[in-house]
C-alpha cells in the first residue's frame, strides 16, 4: 500500500509517497524536471518489497509547496531536511535527470547520509545553449513554470563546482545511461561515472526515460545493486 503524506520543512512543504516494508532499509526516489512522485510507479512494485520507499514531489512539483524560490541547491536542502524530519540517518538515493543532479549534490554535501546512489540519465554538467521556456501556459499544471525557468537556467550554465564535487562522493554509485536514443550526451554520463570514485556504468537502450520505458530492465540493473552489502 502507498500512503500519500506531507511534511513541513523550513522553507516549504513536501509531499511524498511512502510504500514498502515499514522496517525495510530506506530508499528515496527523486523525479525529473516537471515530473512527480508517481512517475516511479512502474518500478515501485519491484523496489518496494525490499525497502521502505519514499518517493518525493520536489519543491514546485506535484502536491509540494511552490515557495517561489527555486534551484537545485534548494531542492538538495529540502531532501536533507526531509531526511532529518523523518529521522532517516542514512538512505539509498535514486535520482532521474534533474533528480539525479539533486541526488549527487546531496551526496557531495552530506556523504555520511548516503549509502548507495543511483543516477539515471544525468551527465557531468557543462554549459549548453540556453533553453527556451514558455510563459506560464496553464496554471493548473502540476508544476510551477517559475521553477522550470530557474532550474533550466542552472542546467544551461551549471556551477563548475558541481562537476568538481563528483570526486568527493563516497557513496557506492550506479550510473544508468539510456543509450543512443537519449538526447543526453552519453559521453558525459560516462565522464560522470569516471569522476565518481566508486561508480559503475550500465546502459539500457531505452532513451532518456529508462525506468518508464524499460521498467523491467531498469529494475534488473538497480535492484541487485541496492541489495549489495556495503563495506
Amino acid at each position: 500500500m502507498t500512503d500519500v503524506r506531507t511534511v513541513d520543512l523550513p522553507e516549504t512543504t513536501l509531499a511524498y509517497r511512502a510504500s514498502g516494508r515499514p522496517d525495510g532499509p530506506p530508499l528515496v526516489l527523486l523525479h525529473a524536471l516537471g515530473e512527480r512522485a508517481c512517475d516511479w510507479d512502474p518500478v515501485l512494485p519491484e523496489l518496494a518489497p525490499g525497502h521502505r520507499v519514499y518517493a518525493l514531489d520536489l519543491r514546485g512539483h506535484g502536491d509540494s509547496g511552490r515557495p517561489g524560490r527555486y534551484g537545485l541547491e534548494e531542492m538538495r536542502d529540502d531532501v536533507l531536511a526531509f531526511l532529518d524530519a523523518l529521522g532517516l540517518d542514512r538512505v539509498d538515493l535514486v535520482g532521474h535527470s534533474m533528480g539525479g543532479a539533486v541526488a549527487y549534490l546531496l551526496a557531495q554535501a552530506a556523504p555520511q547520509r548516503i549509502g548507495r546512489l543511483v543516477l539515471e540519465e544525468i551527465p557531468a554538467l557543462y554549459p549548453r545553449p540556453a533553453s527556451v521556456v514558455p510563459d506560464d501556459p496553464d496554471e493548473s499544471i502540476h508544476f510551477d513554470w517559475a521553477m522550470v525557468r530557474a532550474v533550466k537556467a542552472q542546467l544551461d550554465s551549471p556551477d563548475p563546482a558541481w562537476r568538481d564535487g563528483l570526486a568527493r562522493i563516497t557513496a557506492r554509485t550506479l550510473a544508468v545511461a539510456g543509450g543512443a536514443a537519449s538526447p543526453v550526451p552519453q559521453e558525459r554520463i560516462a565522464e560522470l561515472a569516471r569522476l565518481i570514485p566508486d561508480c559503475r556504468l550500465v546502459t539500457v537502450e531505452a532513451g532518456h526515460l529508462v525506468h518508464g520505458a524499460r521498467p523491467g530492465e531498469f529494475v534488473a540493473a538497480v535492484a541487485p545493486f541496492l541489495a549489495e552489502p556495503l563495506p
